[in-house]
């Protein structure tokens, strides 16, 4: 959206994107110079932050969880019925050890289903759906339009809604903008002209669905248009706040996610001042 609507080139950024299938790796990429700038879930960040692999400043806020927006799946005909029903199963997800995994874990124990009961398959989130039909793994965990995808395609089963309301990742802060190390003092124009761009962007898709709905298709290879205008979507946070990030961290902490307290506020890189 910041890309088609101008708001890189109106500050001057030349913006090349490249995707990659987690958080984890962008670091090298980052560390090489190969990229400046990643989008990655805060569980990944923290976790590289509290072992010493990466230093991460947080320049924005991206995405929120929101009520059925991170489901885990089942085939159709699994015998699976219930969330307890996962205990010594297996569960793909993008990522071990992140964002997926804890909220299937806080989500889980709420259902008194022991976290090392569940193993974890690594998996890019388009690779899910045959895997799943195929019954190399018992559940996915993924968002839309996978989510949608699935249930047209297979009649896939929505077992377990990850950020249910009122649950313990209700709302969940899932994924932010970063640079590694010292890269925001060293280039402080740069940062900060990235911040307005997309800060403008991200204010147009909390307030505007249907422009989020819009951008989908040209991105996500096979959405159809109609199928965009459908799917669940999360929220789109305008600030950093560090104590809602703080609350990822904590919960990271309680589920062994980390060895101690990572403390939120000192990663944040405030931005400037809206024009």
């Amino acid at each position: 959206m910041a890309i088609k609507k101008g708001f890189f080139r109106a500050e001057g950024l030349t913006v090349k994107t490249e995707i990659l299938q987690s958080s984890s790796f962008a670091v090298p990429k980052l560390r090489s110079g190969a990229l400046d700038i990643s989008l990655d879930n805060y569980v990944a960040s923290f976790a590289a932050d509290d072992q010493g692999a990466a230093h991460w400043h947080l320049i924005a806020d991206s995405y929120q969880a929101g009520k059925g927006a991170f489901v885990v799946l089942v085939n159709p005909k699994s015998s699976i019925k219930d969330p307890k029903g996962l205990q010594g199963k297996k569960i793909a997800i993008p990522s071990l050890h992140s964002v997926g995994q804890l909220m299937i874990t806080a989500t889980l124990d709420t259902y008194g289903v022991e976290p090392d009961s569940v193993t974890y398959v690594e998996m890019p989130f388009p690779q899910m759906p045959a895997a799943l039909e195929k019954k190399q793994v018992d559940a996915v965990w993924t968002p839309d339009p996978f989510i949608s995808a699935m249930q047209k395609s297979m009649g896939a089963r929505t077992l377990l809604d990850t950020a249910e309301p009122g649950g313990p990742t209700s709302d969940f802060p899932m994924a932010g903008w970063g640079v590694l190390d010292d890269y925001a003092q060293k280039y402080p124009k740069t940062v900060a002209a990235f911040q307005r761009a997309i800060g403008k962007a991200q204010r147009v898709a909390a307030g505007d669905r249907g422009a989020v709905a819009k951008i989908l298709p040209t991105y996500v290879k096979g959405l159809p248009p109609d199928t965009a205008q459908l799917i669940t979507l999360g929220a789109y946070p305008t600030t950093l706040n560090p104590i809602r990030l703080q609350r990822v961290a904590d919960l990271m902490l309680q589920y062994g996610f980390v060895k101690k307290k990572v403390n939120v506020k000192p990663m944040i890189v405030s931005p400037p001042i809206a024009k």
